[in-house]
């Protein structure tokens, strides 16, 4: 991973192999942000003349490279387009974009020098996030895989002294070692990452930073009662886990429960996915990797928030030991489900889990869950759904996500959800799916929320699009496996303290 520091070098001067810089759309053409008055001079004056010759429109993402002013300073300058700023303000999301668009087009081993608008802390640590997480490569499996080191970050700002300019840069450090970590999980064959292997992965960075990590195994799950996960592990080879992380500061201000569904691959069971649909489903674990990771960031930030995390892992395969559809699971706490599609089973691990989390009577529960494709229907790849039982859990929760720059959009959990989950069993308490083809996502909501606990506040997440990147690189988000939500969870802790 690249080193960063802040500078308050002149953006002429500094020696990087590559300097980054931001060009602003304008009616009929393009300027330059504060901070580049010096490199506009030691272009004659005619940077922006340059630029714009070469085509350069502004757009958000766009490229531009030109040859750097001067001999042995930075050889090459890369012109990253930061979209239209009537006012000119940028948000935050915008630097972080544009760094991890320059970092992208920049060569894997260059030292990269970034010199964008930092009037404050949170722009600092905006910048040097999407630099970092938009330098991520995954190349564990390749065998002729770069083994050049990524060259050192410089983010360029008048703030390099300022004590909170420090802290946002250590924030974006840690945040984005979680990103990443979340990413290796995610990408990792699921040949490699079953259960007990992912629970082994959290033991060891629990030791690592210093947080507590219980491992619950099958006999320990049969023993507890927890149905639902050992209800979707039964027909896998490789036996579920239950992975309780705590981290308990010094007087907390608060007490946050995450909770992940940690399905290490998805074939669907018995209610078999079609081959096409099983490709990414190794990703199908990324909630439980995003809780685990976040938690470990808010300890290594040492943050004054008490976090209790439950990851429910289990492998969904076909066998003659799988659960079948018409079976009933009675869940941790007692209540039962009839399973009437196996591959409705996230649902199922999350509800023991949730059960669990109520129990330490935390002050809100959020979980993370790619669960439902129908999710992705309605709101695409890039974007989550945010369900809860209160308007203001909900709202705390999504300004936390508009902070951290993850999109996310509030869809409802209506009653009659539950009421068909309710009648669409004749012998349990629940059906695992209403039977219709249509509001999977809310059903599914709906289906979460009857294992919370009343007078806890809860948020879920659907996380189905935006976990696991299909396409192509573009911004700070690369191919694969996301990271996403790890720094929502993040500055939701950060909010609270």
């Amino acid at each position: 991973m690249s080193t960063i520091t802040l500078s308050k070098s002149d953006p002429a001067g500094v020696k990087t192999d590559v300097l980054v810089i931001g060009v602003v759309k304008l009616d009929g053409g393009v300027t330059l942000p504060a901070g580049t008055e010096s490199l506009n001079a030691a272009y004659g004056g005619k940077l922006v003349e340059v630029l714009a010759g070469l085509g350069a429109t502004g757009k958000a993402g766009e490229v531009t490279k030109v040859p750097g002013p001067k001999p042995g300073k930075s050889a090459i300058v890369i012109a990253v387009g930061l979209g239209a700023a009537p006012d000119g303000a940028l948000k935050t999301e915008d630097l972080r974009v544009a760094a991890g668009t320059g970092v992208r087009a920049a060569k894997a081993g260059q030292s990269i020098a970034f010199s964008l608008p930092t009037p404050d802390a949170e722009c600092v640590r905006a910048i040097a996030e999407g630099a970092l997480i938009g330098r991520y490569t995954f190349n564990a499996y390749k065998s002729e895989a770069s083994t050049e080191a990524p060259g050192n970050v410089i983010v360029l700002t008048d703030l390099a002294r300022n004590r909170d300019a420090k802290a946002a840069l250590e924030r974006a450090e840690v945040t984005a070692d979680a990103v990443h970590q979340v990413r290796d999980w995610v990408n990792t064959p699921p040949s490699d990452l079953h259960p007990a292997e992912f629970a082994a992965h959290a033991v060891k960075l629990g030791k690592e930073y210093g947080v507590k990590v219980e491992v619950l195994d099958e006999k320990a799950l049969a023993k507890g009662g927890y149905g639902g996960i050992l209800g979707v592990g039964q027909g896998s080879t490789n036996p579920p886990r239950l992975v309780k992380l705590t981290y308990t500061p010094k007087k907390p201000v608060t007490h946050l429960a995450f909770v992940g569904k940690g399905i290490t691959f998805d074939s669907g069971g018995l209610s078999l996915k079609t081959a096409s649909g099983m490709i990414s489903m190794k990703s199908d674990m990324a909630g439980a990797a995003a809780v685990i990771a976040a938690t470990v960031a808010i300890a290594r930030l040492e943050l004054p928030v008490q976090v209790t995390t439950y990851a429910a892992m289990a492998e969904n395969m076909p066998s003659g030991s799988a659960a079948r559809p018409s079976d009933v699971l009675t869940m941790y706490g007692g209540k039962t489900v009839e399973v009437l599609n196996t591959d409705a089973e996230g649902r199922l691990v999350l509800g023991d889990a949730l059960v669990r989390a109520c129990e330490d009577q935390p002050d809100l529960i959020v979980d993370v869950a790619t669960l439902t494709g129908a999710c992705v229907v309605a709101l695409g790849t890039k974007v989550a759904g945010a369900f809860a039982n209160t308007d203001v859990a909900r709202d705390r929760v999504v300004d936390a996500a508009v902070a951290a720059g993850e999109a996310m959009w509030p869809l409802p959990i209506p009653a009659e959800m539950l009421d068909k989950l309710r009648s669409h069993s004749k012998i349990a308490d629940l059906a695992n799916i209403t039977g219709e083809p249509w509001g999977g996502a809310l059903a599914a909501a709906a289906f979460l929320g009857d294992f919370v606990a009343e007078g806890i506040d809860w948020v879920h997440l659907d996380v189905a699009g935006p976990a696991f990147n299909d396409g192509g690189s573009s911004g700070y988000t690369t191919s694969g496996g996301t990271g996403y939500s790890v720094r929502t969870l993040v500055e939701l802790a950060a909010a609270a303290s």
